[in-house]
């Protein structure tokens, strides 16, 4: 990395402010090309200095402040300078043009982040965590994130990989030097050590990788039953249409909510009848289109009228995937709702009322300890979640291996078997970390970045 890299940081459009951010060894020399203070003295490190960005023909840019973040005291531990104009689209994109003009070579996307990780700044997870934080869509997916940016699950992995390469050391002694006569090691305690480390943090990821990339649910009815309403009440905006007469969503209307800190995107159907209406019968081929995407289905039955055919064929149509019965029209919460109707795969029934917001908030949390699995919705402080998919593929892989490594030792097989177990037990570990990676992973993990970060 013997290049400097420069990028514009912040998003596009009009803003406050615009921030271009030069990383390298030349960092500093490209910024005095181009960085004109308004005071003489050199650059200190994390101290602003005000003056004007200076283009290759000697015109003025604009005003700005320049930061300097002298290594390793950087987000990439390399010389890292920030320059911040104003935040139109000109005067950034002339700032970051006049960069490149000095020197310095257009950032590819992440690239900075991927620079902190090479230079020993942050682990790959703590990397991934970073991005994890830009896209947060719930306050409890931002803690989540910032508790793996601050390194507890780098912990946990390498001491489960550290409990593992004693007992690896010793066996590879063992094929390597036979004749040695190698003092015997206990080493089935450090494996299941490894192994309940490895499973309690799988035990989490289900419900973290909800709570990261959130779920979709459908909400589906015969027409008429409320299913409008339930969206614009679980949104707090009125956001569909409702009307008394049946069929007037003619759509499917996707709206993104945060329900119990579980991001959801909500989708409205149109009502599943049969209908001679070529419009409403493309309306119903996309409901069900919805229904088969789903993660969680909300059949909608009106707890003021008895089920009928069309209420029944519903149950029928979710049978195959869970789905939470929800009792809407339940206006007067002293009345009890009907009985549930027998379904396969039901999570749970709620009593509520759209009109009226009645049981809303319960249904809300249900939805979202349904997503979760049964689990409740995260509390504040139970943010260590094993979040992203990558990890959980990996700690499965782990699994296997020491489950496998322990079932070679109980019955004394082949200590090469043993040793590829563990080995390949710890390279999955190191591979969270990113102490095993090989650059065509990091090329993919990198590249979901935007540029400047």
């Amino acid at each position: 990395m013997s290049d400097t890299i420069a990028a514009i940081a912040t998003p596009p459009g009009e803003g406050g402010i615009g921030i271009i951010r030069l990383s390298g060894p030349d960092a500093q020399p490209i910024a005095l090309k181009i960085f004109r203070p308004a005071r003489p003295g050199r650059l200190r490190s994390h101290r602003v200095r005000y003056g004007h960005v200076i283009g290759p023909d000697g015109n003025v840019i604009d005003e700005a402040l320049l930061t300097l973040m002298a290594a390793p005291h950087s987000f990439t531990r390399e010389d890292v300078i920030e320059i911040s104009c104003h935040g139109g689209a000109l005067p950034v994109q002339l700032t970051l043009e006049a960069a490149l003009a000095a020197g310095a070579r257009l950032a590819n996307p992440g690239e900075f982040t991927l620079r902190a990780f090479l230079n020993g700044r942050i682990d790959l997870s703590q990397a991934e965590a970073t991005l994890d934080i830009i896209r947060a869509q719930t306050s409890v997916g931002l803690a989540v994130a910032q508790a793996q940016l601050g390194g507890w699950l780098a912990r946990e992995v390498r001491a489960a990989r550290a409990a593992l390469l004693e007992p690896l050391a010793y066996v590879t002694a063992l094929i390597d030097f036979p004749e040695e006569g190698i003092e015997p090691q206990a080493i089935a305690e450090p494996i299941r050590q490894a192994l309940a480390t490895v499973e309690r943090l799988l035990s989490s990821a289900d419900q973290g990788i909800v709570i990261r990339n959130g779920a979709r649910v459908a909400l589906v009815g015969r027409p008429n039953v409320g299913k409008s309403s339930l969206l614009n009440a679980l949104l707090r905006v009125e956001r569909a249409i409702v009307t008394p007469i049946p069929g007037t969503t003619r759509d499917t209307l996707e709206e993104t909510a945060n329900l119990a800190g579980v991001p959801v995107v909500l989708i409205d159907t149109a009502g599943m009848r049969a209908s001679t209406d070529p419009v409403e019968q493309i309306g119903v081929e996309r409901a069900v289109a919805a229904l088969a995407s789903a993660d969680l289905a909300l059949l909608v039955l009106d707890a003021q009228q008895p089920l009928t055919a069309e209420d029944e064929a519903m149950l029928v149509a979710t049978a195959e995937q869970p789905a939470l019965i929800v009792w809407n029209k339940c206006d007067d919460p002293a009345l009890p709702p009907p009985p549930p109707p027998p379904h396969p795969k039901r999570v749970a029934v709620v009593a509520c009322s759209a009109r009226y917001g009645h049981g809303i908030d319960t249904l809300a949390q249900a939805i979202a300890t349904a997503l979760l699995g049964g689990a409740p919705p995260v509390a504040g402080a139970a943010t260590h979640l094993v979040s992203n998919p990558r990890h959980r593929a990996a700690l499965r892989r782990a699994a296997e291996c020491l489950r496998a490594a322990q079932e070679t030792l109980a019955t004394n097989a082949a200590l090469d078997l043993l040793a590829a177990d563990l080995t390949g037990a710890a390279n999955a570990l190191g591979e969270i970390t990113g102490e095993t990676v090989g650059e065509d992973l990091l090329d993919v993990i990198f590249s979901r970045f935007c540029i400047g970060k």
